[in-house]
């Protein structure tokens, strides 16, 4: 590593110790950077990078709700501001039991580039709580929702911060955050994406992240005059992210075999048909049920319990490309291992960060074509663009509008990607692309911008 990166690496690794998912995306990074630091001068002078890596404000508070028994609850919320460089905070809120100040940092880190890739002016940050919202009445989750929003609102605004929906915030919680937004400043504004078509949402916004990966593969698969028709497909989990990749892929002629859930997974050797898609989504969505119902339904369909002690088994089914849409970490060493072995051609990031330093240089070491998440799954923040953009005229485009944006966005990205890779690094190396293109945009801004 160059003395500058790893002066910067060093310093995280000093001041956040305990911050493994933060120190791991920071380190990434750094390594596409690595390569062009000489050619930037001006970078090190102006501690460039030093600015990246600390967010500008990191908002920690409690936030205390009543459960249907009458007992008050207390959790952790969190809103990482990291960087308004080229645009507002612009990032989702995550509920989930893991949600900790780590993964925040980390999220909101990866957040400033891929929202600097689509285009857009949006800067960065991300937000939630450690609330589980699964097993909850929608009382319960109203309640939450309006005492989390009762802090954050403070910290928000159209020109200032717009959160979105991530894991565990879905439409029902952007609905219920919007509410007590608006009742709290008596402002109809767009603070918040990914709202509902009847108070200022866009088309496609729930599709967005799914399709917009789709999208990026499809193009990256082109380029190497490969194609989606006639493949077979892994993809993990079975979230908002999951349903709506399988929607797109089937659309474009590939067959998909998998899903999963924290619990386990899916084999479907005949492929998730859009019949059986439409169910796991009213699964899912609506009942909040368990993927293994699935296998219980359908006749031919094996479900493999999941062991986090071992191999994810879902990775070791032979394909031709996989679509990992769970979370951070999934696909380990041991499971990139088993994707090179049986023959996946191409790895689609849909979740955030979800292949492991090791794992992502196997499959790059392999070559693998390697579509990483600050670009793949950046079409759900872009349809959030879209939606401030619609907010701020006070119209609605139409559901056609709405996807061509998004596919033009998403082939502007494979090609600004693609171009830096050729130019700072290696050919097909979308890692360093993705990461080399939405530093230079940033980085150009806060050069700008002086010191703040």
């Amino acid at each position: 590593m160059h003395d500058v990166t790893e002066r910067v690496y060093e310093h995280v690794l000093k001041t956040d110790p305990d911050q493994k998912e933060f120190q791991q995306a920071v380190y990434t990074f750094l390594q596409s950077i690595d390569k062009i630091i000489d050619e930037l001068p001006e970078v090190a002078y102006h501690k460039i990078l030093d600015r990246m890596v600390e967010p500008e404000r990191t908002i920690m508070f409690r936030v205390p709700w009543i459960d249907d028994e009458g007992k008050l609850q207390i959790n952790r919320g969190y809103r990482v501001e990291m960087s308004s460089a080229i645009g507002p905070y612009k990032g989702g809120l995550r509920l989930h039991p893991s949600v900790n100040l780590s993964i925040m940092k980390f999220l909101a880190f990866e957040q400033v580039f891929k929202n600097s890739l689509t285009g857009l002016p949006m800067g960065g940050g991300k937000g939630g709580s450690d609330f589980n919202p699964k097993g909850k009445s929608d009382a319960e989750v109203m309640r939450f929702c309006q005492s989390f929003m009762t802090e954050l609102y403070r910290h928000i605004g159209p020109d200032t911060d717009v959160p979105a929906g991530d894991i565990g915030v879905g439409g029902r919680e952007i609905g219920f955050m919007f509410g007590q937004y608006k009742r709290i400043t008596n402002k109809f504004v767009g603070v918040l994406t990914g709202k509902g078509m009847d108070f200022g949402g866009s088309n496609i916004r729930p599709e967005a992240t799914g399709y917009g990966l789709v999208y990026l593969s499809d193009a990256i698969l082109r380029g190497e005059k490969m194609s989606l028709e006639g493949k077979t497909c892994l993809v993990s989990g079975s979230g908002n992210v999951a349903q709506f990749t399988v929607e797109k892929l089937n659309e474009l002629g590939a067959k998909v075999v998998t899903l999963s859930d924290s619990s386990g997974m899916i084999y479907d050797e005949s492929g998730i048909t859009p019949e059986k898609l439409a169910y796991v989504k009213n699964l899912k969505n609506v009942k909040r049920g368990r993927i293994k119902e699935y296998a219980e339904k359908y006749n031919g369909v094996e479900y493999i319990a999941r062991n986090p002690e071992e191999p994810n088994p879902l990775w070791n089914i032979k394909a031709d490309y996989a679509f990992p849409c769970a979370t951070q970490n999934e696909i380990l060493k041991a499971d990139a291992e088993n994707l090179v072995k049986n023959g996946i051609r191409l790895v689609g990031e849909g979740a955030n960060m979800p292949c492991s330093v090791e794992a992502e240089g196997i499959l790059m070491g392999n070559n693998v074509l390697l579509a990483p998440a600050k670009a793949a799954n950046a079409g759900g923040v872009a349809v959030s663009g879209l939606e401030m953009a619609q907010n701020s005229a006070r119209m609605t485009w139409t559901r056609e509008k709405v996807d061509q944006e998004l596919r033009s966005i998403m082939n502007n990205i494979y090609k600004n990607i693609s171009e830096a890779a050729e130019r700072y690094s290696t050919k097909n190396n979308f890692v360093d692309g993705a990461n080399i293109a939405g530093f230079m945009k940033v980085s150009r801004a806060m050069l700008a911008e002086g010191y703040v």
